[in-house]
């Protein structure tokens, strides 16, 4: 069986390595003339580092990222309001990282490439389009360097990518534009000394107004650390500003007036937007569930499939399971079809779900109660949260998370 997947971001090379790894060969294409390490930091959950590791990949995200010990919640005005632990301290037998994106990307590259050969990627080539025959996959190659098309031909199409999918947009034709949330976000890396755990995620102000989150993801000499950084701003609207694209360069000066007085006793935020020295700007979009994902010998992973708000570390961990599911099921099933119809039906209900869940976060809501009922702050969250609030919140999160730290600890291998 040969597979063409579409995109060389992290669904799609952890699609090829997860391919090769099941014993199906893979070949990625990208529309991008050259694969560099471009983005800001991402987290990948406990679920998604299993895999990764399985892949054999754990030293280097070991080496090269953050194990989360905690992620904290404070109010506008640096208060704790709530903590809970995360990754092995919540008892998941893997880690949860932060990471730089592009270089989980490299390490991603630099694997297919080592094990699937250097010929498996192919660079500075876009899908323009594909049409399923009978036993195979034509798909139509527009190259950036001669603006040639080549026809191509696979057992299966996956396209992983991303949120302006060209293979999602064919099995789609009719789908609207992204949704707008209304919040612009700023993003950026700086370096700085560690803050609070030296290994937190911290989330401070409300979804309703101004929110900031930050968290380092790597380790840098003298005991100092890249902290990654996402200034949230609420600005409304019908549409977005501007056309959502991750890479997008964006102004400080756009940025840090709505973060001004944000200088808590843990973290100085106006300095460590100050001292950034790219700063990236986004507007929070993702798209509706889809009814399906492809038919055929055609699918989607990644945001190609499931589009969502970067919220709960959960864009990149899902697309990786994508992939690791994708795979076992294509090496078990009789036939392209059978397997690409397995894959779906065993993600897709889970992810929609999380696409849904992701634009109304218990978390936030508890943040926005206490901007509401505190805006000026308070010296005991109990002050601000009766204990019944408190206690739902700690119940409703070891509810939901401590079931799923003993599901995955005690689940086999997706791929033998």
């Amino acid at each position: 069986m040969h597979v063409l997947i579409a995109g060389c971001g992290i669904a799609g090379l952890t699609t090829a390595l997860s391919l090769h790894a099941a014993g199906i060969e893979a070949r990625l294409v990208d529309s991008a003339s050259e694969l560099k390490p471009l983005g800001v930091g991402i987290n990948l959950l406990p679920h998604a580092v299993r895999e990764l590791t399985e892949l054999g990949l754990g030293e280097q995200l070991a080496a090269a990222g953050i194990a989360t010990s905690e992620q904290a919640h404070f109010d506008r005005h640096g208060r704790l309001v709530w903590s809970e632990s995360r990754g092995r301290r919540l008892g998941y037998d893997w880690p949860q990282y932060s990471i730089h994106r592009g270089e989980l990307q490299m390490i991603l590259l630099a694997a297919v490439r080592d094990r699937l050969g250097p010929r498996a990627v192919e660079t500075a080539a876009t899908l323009t389009g594909f049409t399923e025959h009978d036993g195979s996959v034509g798909v139509l190659l527009s190259s950036r360097r001669n603006d040639r098309v080549v026809p191509v031909s696979a057992d299966v199409l996956v396209g992983a990518d991303g949120l302006y999918s060209a293979v999602r947009a064919q099995l789609h034709p009719a789908e609207p534009p992204p949704r707008w949330s209304g919040v612009m976000l700023w993003r950026g890396t700086a370096e700085g000394a560690p803050f609070l755990s030296g290994s937190s995620l911290a989330i401070a102000g409300s979804t309703t107004s101004v929110k900031f989150v930050a968290y380092p993801i790597a380790r840098r000499p003298g005991g100092r650390a890249l902290v990654n950084w996402v200034a949230e701003v609420m600005i409304g609207g019908a549409e977005p500003p501007i056309r959502p694209d991750w890479n997008r360069e964006g102004r400080l000066a756009e940025a840090l007036p709505h973060f001004q007085g944000w200088t808590f006793d843990w973290l100085d935020i106006p300095g460590l937007m100050t001292r950034t020295p790219e700063i990236l700007e986004y507007p929070m979009v993702d798209r509706d569930p889809l009814p399906f994902w492809g038919r055929g010998r055609v699918t989607l992973v990644g945001d190609a499939a499931h589009p969502m708000y970067p919220i709960g570390s959960n864009g990149g961990s899902q697309a990786i399971i994508d992939a690791r599911v994708l795979a076992r099921e294509l090496a078990a099933a009789a036939t392209p079809a059978d397997g690409l119809a397995a894959y779906e039906a065993a993600r897709l209900p889970v992810v929609n779900q999380i696409v849904l869940a992701n634009r109304d976060m218990p978390v936030d809501q508890v943040l926005d109660m206490v901007s509401a009922r505190a805006p000026d702050g308070f010296g005991r969250i109990e002050d601000v949260l009766a204990p019944a609030e408190l206690a739902a919140l700690r119940d409703g999160y070891r509810a939901t998370s401590l079931p799923d730290v003993a599901a995955l600890n005690a689940r086999p291998p997706l791929l033998a």
